[in-house]
Formats: C-alpha cells, structure tokens, sequence
C-alpha cells in the first residue's frame, strides 16, 4: 500500500548532468534546511558510485516503460518532486510523469522545464518536445491540488561551444548568427540551476504556481561573438545564418536533431529574458557568465 510520507522528503529523478548538480546542492542544504531526506530515482542496475558519497536513496524505477499507477505509488512517498530527466524515455514522458505527480497529490513539483519560455513561443514550433512542455503546463494549470514552480533557464552554456550545434567553431574560429545578429538567448550552467532549484526547494515563501526566469547570461549573437573576440584575444569570422537558410537546411534533413534546434533558436522571443528580473539576481546569486565559461573551459573544447 502506497502512503504519503513526511512533506519534506524530496526525490530527484534522474541524475543526468543536471540531476547530479540539483542532488549535490540538495545535499549541501539539508542539515542547514528543513528537508527531511534527499533520494533519486535511477533506471535498474544503474551505476550508483557517484552517489554514494551524497549519503542518498537511491529508488529504482524505468520511467520508460512504468505506468503512471506504478510511478504514482513511489512519489506518493515524497512530498517534492524535481524531475530531471529530460526526454530520455521518449515522446510522452513527461506527460505520463505529471500525471503520475498529480496522482499521487505531492505538495511539491518542479517539473523538466529547464529551457525556454514555451508560452512564448506556443505550439508548431517544429520541436515536438516544446509541444509536449505546453501539454505539461496545461495538466499543472488546470489543476489545484500540486502546487508547481516551472525554473526557466534558457540553454546549458556549454551547448553554446558544442561544435554539432555550430553556434561558436573554436577551430575554425567562427562565430554563427541564427537568424539575426542582433536576436538574443538565455544560458545558465547545469551548476547554477541546480543550485538555483535548490533554493527554490528550501526557500519560504516558495514561489508556487509561477515561472520562475533565471538567467546566467544573456546575450545576443553579436555581443558573444564580441566576447569570443574579447577572451581569445583574436578576431573571429562572422557568419549569419538566415532564417531561410536555416529553414531549407531543416527540411532537407527532417530527422537532424541539431538542424532543428538552430532553427529553434533563430527567433526574437521566447529563448531570451533579462539578467536584471530573474530569481538569481533578486536573490543576490553570482551566476557564471559566458565569458568566465569560456576562460575556465578554453582548453578542453579548443581542440
């Protein structure tokens, strides 16, 4: 029989990059705070030494093939739920584990939405996968009995330098537009976010039932290549991907994960917001800009 446990037991799901940077800061926080426990949830026979050392429960369940009543009688343990597993376990997961949330009425619930401000840019953008936050976000809002925080953080930083992604080329020492120079984006490392859901989780009052913006930097294509510049200490090439081009380049390739996400990204709204009205910056939380990135990470992704 499932049974609702204390309220301040938290259970992570996932310990991905950003699984593993919320965990250790909810490990950090948790004699300094009222959080009774800290486990994860991992896929069966999953390698659990990184664990070890955070003193955690580890909780076996494989969201990919788990019923929504199976997910529900584990987080009806917990009364916070934070799911950081992304879109591992294929279309509709997200939708299948908020609604195994909901089931099991936890009080708490930071839902995957680390990404951009989905009700911004709406349905048919292309990525199915930002189709599937909306549906998400409608479950939360037609409901009253989880309360939710949705943590908007615009990229990973480190996806900016990913050569696949082709926005900045160390290299070949270029420096890619998508769309128009002057559009922006929004990047927070993995460290930060989680650091920042920490927070979140331990604060009073909680923000419940709101977006909550974060932002590490925001820039637009014009200012990183005049940072690139700036840290290099060289001059790179500049190069404006048009809209059109990136369209065509889509189309041609229909099951390129990355020609689609340049294409995402090629737009004036939804995947930029200002440092100076985010949560971090109302806390007083230094975050880690592009530029100290860069410097600290030069020699591992300059080839």
């Amino acid at each position: 029989m499932s049974y609702k446990s204390h309220a301040n037991n938290v259970l992570v799901l996932g310990a991905g990059e950003l699984g593993t940077a919320v965990l250790q800061e909810l490990a950090r926080s948790r004699e300094r705070t009222h959080l009774s426990s800290v486990s994860v949830l991992l896929r069966p026979a999953r390698e659990r030494a990184a664990m070890g050392s955070l003193d955690l429960e580890v909780v076996e369940a494989d969201l990919a093939t788990a019923t929504v009543d199976d997910l529900a009688a584990i987080f009806s343990r917990f009364g916070r739920i934070i799911c950081c597993t992304g879109f591992v376990g294929g279309a509709g997961t997200q939708r299948k584990i908020t609604a195994a949330v909901l089931r099991a009425g936890v009080d708490h619930y930071i839902p995957w939405q680390f990404g951009v401000n989905y009700d911004v840019i709406g349905r048919g953008s292309g990525q199915s996968v930002w189709d599937e936050q909306l549906d998400v976000r409608d479950m939360l809002r037609a409901q009253d009995k989880v309360r939710w925080t949705i943590v908007s953080t615009g990229m990973f930083t480190s996806f900016v330098f990913l050569p696949a992604f082709g926005l900045v080329d160390l290299v070949g020492n270029r420096v890619h537009a998508l769309g128009n120079w002057d559009y922006r984006l929004t990047v927070t490392t993995p460290e930060d976010i989680g650091r920042v859901t920490a927070r979140i989780v331990t604060s009073r009052p909680r923000p419940d039932d709101t977006i909550v913006f974060v932002a590490g930097d925001t820039f637009s294509y014009r200012e990183l290549a005049d940072t690139v510049d700036h840290v290099l200490g060289r001059k790179v090439q500049r190069i404006l991907r048009s809209l059109p081009e990136l369209q065509a380049d889509a189309a041609a390739h229909p099951d390129d994960t990355m020609r689609k996400y340049r294409l995402a990204f090629a737009r004036p709204d939804g995947v930029a917001w200002p440092k100076d009205r985010t949560f971090n910056a109302a806390q007083g939380m230094a975050m880690v800009d592009v530029a100290t990135w860069l410097r600290a990470n030069r020699p591992r992704i300059a080839g």
